[in-house]
């Protein structure tokens, strides 16, 4: 089995994962279900298909978009707490808007990933960035062709940086 990966403590949403198998014994579409009986509960399979026997899904993928998500309330949400930070200072969203404009195109993006980082090229491809605000919450998203370990989650400290007007 071959699974794109994503970093400990990111939630995924849209994660597809490939397999091979030599039993047509189970139609396609009762693979979710049977796998879904054997998963965690956190863990949900949606749909299954057959695809070509040339795609991989960690290498056939063209963009991937995070989405890191700040409450800009006093509180936070008790519901919520592990999908999203706590940040109760209000923050400047339009500055924030104007500096993640910074990070779209290629860029070596070297001081943006953690300590330890195993890749060996840090240059990535933002295809595109946004900042919006939804009530309390202030959306980060990001697209490109990779992010490197921890990449978004830096990305998002220093755009929180600024929308505290840190210089």
């Amino acid at each position: 089995m071959v699974l794109g990966r994503t970093d400990k403590g990111v939630y995924a949403l849209g994660q597809v994962a490939n397999f091979k198998i030599e039993s047509e014994k189970l139609p396609i579409e009762k693979f979710s279900v049977a796998l879904n009986s054997k998963l965690k509960n956190s863990i949900r399979i949606k749909s299954s298909e057959v695809v070509d026997d040339n795609f991989h899904s960690r290498y056939s993928v063209h963009s991937k978009t995070y989405r890191y998500v700040i409450n800009n309330s006093e509180f936070g949400s008790a519901i919520f707490r592990e999908f999203e930070y706590n940040f109760p200072i209000k923050l400047d969203v339009e500055k924030m808007k104007e500096a993640i404009k910074y990070f779209v195109g290629e860029h070596d993006f070297k001081g943006f990933k953690a300590s330890g980082t195993s890749s060996k090229n840090s240059v990535r491809t933002i295809y595109d960035g946004k900042v919006y605000q939804d009530g309390d919450r202030i959306n980060i998203e990001l697209t490109g062709n990779g992010f490197l370990y921890n990449m978004v989650r830096i990305i998002s400290g220093t755009l929180l940086d600024v929308g505290i007007r840190k210089d």
